[in-house]
């Protein structure tokens, strides 16, 4: 029987994809949201190095984020989320009245940010249908848009589970984060990675990568951390694993992560064979009507 190469574990996407042996490993981010501080610097470093507009100060009132969204022009995108959380009583000694004293401590707020970005899946539902080829699995396991060669079809834009690449309003032509394919040829970081000042992006060897994460998860659990968990680590998840994967705080849903991504592009093959069942079953009903003719 014959896998279906457009979803399951996939273990080597460049290799799939054609590259000879010694191609270099699969590399991607591993995003640590524990640590991010929400401080931009991968927005202004993506924009700076792959010379992408600016999104202006359109502030809502409501946070301090100002990008909103992933888009064609912006590829890294910083999520501030507020929340209410019930205080944790330490049990240390306060001071003032004895009846301020025993009150029960109030919710306090927290800060969960996380920098969101493309996620370079293992089946990527836009490189599928993308009729110009204009979206390419690289030489590291990435997916990559060659703005040349995009015809503006828009194709792919809803086929991504993940609502990350949009249309560039200043080209027609679709645009996502390319995890600086012009940086990786030169054995240097990606601009996002390399300006983060906490290390909450990494970059480097897949595998690597993971097991850091592994690692991190136990130890955030042992400081009593229960609520880490990983998002796009899993190789047998409906997308065949992501290259861009994150340590979350909540569940997936409160940073905008769809919780169960699926490749969209998945049951294509089973869809053409029932639309070919389908075809061929109306072409013997019309034969048979005509051949029950007489003249």
């Amino acid at each position: 029987m014959t896998a279906n190469r457009l979803s399951g574990p996939l273990p080597d996407p460049a290799g799939e994809a054609g590259y000879p042996a010694d191609h270099p490993e699969r590399v991607g981010f591993f995003t640590d949201t524990s640590v991010c501080i929400g401080c931009k610097a991968c927005e202004v470093a993506c924009k700076q190095w792959n010379l992408l507009p600016e999104d202006g100060l359109d502030l809502t009132g409501m946070s301090y984020d100002n990008t909103g969204e992933l888009s064609g022009t912006t590829w890294r995108h910083v999520a501030f989320i507020e929340q209410r959380v019930p205080a944790v009583d330490l049990g240390m000694p306060s001071v003032g009245p004895q009846d301020e004293q025993e009150q029960p401590p109030e919710d306090q707020i927290r800060w969960l940010m996380s920098s969101d970005v493309c996620k370079h899946c293992t089946h990527a539902a836009c490189l599928d249908v993308c009729p110009t080829g204009a979206l390419f699995r690289s030489e590291h396991g990435t997916v990559v848009v060659q703005d040349d060669v995009c015809n503006g079809c828009g194709y792919c834009v809803p086929a991504c589970p993940y609502g990350v690449i949009d249309k560039r309003p200043d080209t027609g032509g679709v645009a996502k984060c390319t995890m600086c394919q012009d940086r990786l040829g030169a054995d240097l970081a990606p601009a996002c990675a390399t300006a983060c000042p906490t290390e909450s992006i990494q970059y480097g060897p897949l595998d690597e990568l993971r097991e850091r994460a592994a690692q991190r998860v136990d130890e955030l659990h042992e400081r009593g951390v229960t609520s880490a968990r990983l998002y796009g680590h899993e190789p047998d998840d409906g997308v065949g694993g992501d290259g861009a994967f994150f340590l979350l705080l909540d569940e997936p849903e409160v940073y905008g992560l769809p919780p169960d991504p699926v490749v969209t592009t998945r049951d294509l093959p089973s869809m053409w064979r029932h639309a070919a069942g389908a075809a061929l079953a109306g072409a013997a009903l019309i034969a048979g009507c005509f051949a029950g003719r007489t003249r």
